[in-house]
């Protein structure tokens, strides 16, 4: 299933590192923000999610609200996010089920190799379930976040 803007947005159950089990019915009547990264405690990673981290609070201003995803176990997300003092939730999702469905799974190159991993990407999601905007390949991970926020305060 590819992610198409205008479309409902898959529906998925994963554990969270707060504790929870978290499901798209959960964030139903507000803005939903899912960003897709390869692993914790990675340049490239860490500069996304602390970006993130950053604006969580106008973020939470605005009603909307932000999960972080990765194959990464809840262990690694936990350690992540006290390393970094990330405000947020990230959901661990080993078995690539959401990775999938959300189109953040496939073929990557990597200085010429070719290989299968999460495919660094973000997905913003309104009250009603449906798919606002979707970026894919995201090439510039510290910027990005910032291209998120530019964007919600244009709707």
């Amino acid at each position: 299933m590819a992610i198409e803007e205008g479309k409902k947005a898959p529906e998925f159950s994963l554990s969270g590192s707060d504790g929870k089990l978290h499901t798209l019915a959960d964030y139903a009547g507000k803005k939903l923000i899912i960003y897709f990264y390869p692993k914790d405690n990675t340049p490239g990673c860490t500069k996304e999610s602390c970006a993130f981290g950053e604006m969580y609070n106008e973020l939470l201003a605005m009603d909307v609200n932000l999960l972080g995803v990765s194959k990464d176990s809840l262990t690694a997300h936990d350690k992540f996010i006290d390393k970094f003092n990330l405000p947020f939730t990230l959901l661990s999702d080993p078995d690539k089920v959401m990775l999938q469905d959300y189109s953040a799974w496939g073929e990557k190159k990597n200085y010429g190799k070719v290989s299968m991993g999460t495919i660094r990407s973000t997905v913003l999601i309104d009250n009603d379930g449906t798919v606002i905007k979707h970026w894919p390949n995201i090439k510039k991970a510290a910027e990005h976040p910032q291209q998120v926020l530019e964007f919600l305060k244009e709707l």
